[in-house]
């Protein structure tokens, strides 16, 4: 009878401390659709930065530490670089053009996001004028997203120099 409760004791004790090293991670699911709304509601804000000619609603999209790779320039580095840019560029810009983003896909997991998107460049009077494609790596920090990375390309040719 002793040997019988010493390995009952010995299986429950071993069986305690089996279930104590096993770690049973469980994965958040994501609800895509509430991530894909929320990435395209920072994409209208960042539209309507730009037609409001406000370079601090536009770098509002971007963490500290982003970079921005944009056609036909070298990479900025940093939300203060980027804001400046936009500013540089918001400055120049006289012909009332507006730009549309749209989301085309979003992949998600844990508290990182990347974005592929479409952009359109309207002139005043609504008739498209460029277009092109990008993408975006989206970090969550303090409950929401901020862009890290991006990158952006034109469908338009490389016009030629002479």
């Amino acid at each position: 009878m002793i040997k019988q409760i010493k390995l009952v004791g010995f299986i429950a004790i071993t069986a305690l401390i089996l279930s104590a090293c096993s770690t049973t991670e469980q994965k958040e699911v994501l609800d895509m659709d509430k991530v894909r709304l929320e990435i395209q509601a920072m994409e209208d804000a960042y539209a309507a930065g730009e037609k409001a000619k406000d370079a601090d609603a536009v770098a509002a999209y971007y963490s500290d530490d982003a970079i921005s790779y944009s056609r036909n320039t070298e990479p900025l580095s940093g939300k203060a670089a980027i804001r400046d840019n936009i500013a540089n560029n918001i400055a120049k810009g006289t012909e009332g053009n507006y730009n549309v983003y749209t989301v085309v896909d979003v992949f998600a997991e844990g508290d990182t996001a990347i974005e592929v998107g479409s952009w359109v460049e309207f002139d005043p009077s609504g008739k498209e004028v460029d277009n092109g494609n990008f993408m975006s790596y989206f970090q969550k920090r303090d409950g929401k997203y901020v862009c890290v990375r991006d990158m952006s390309t034109t469908t338009s040719p490389v016009k030629a120099s002479m």
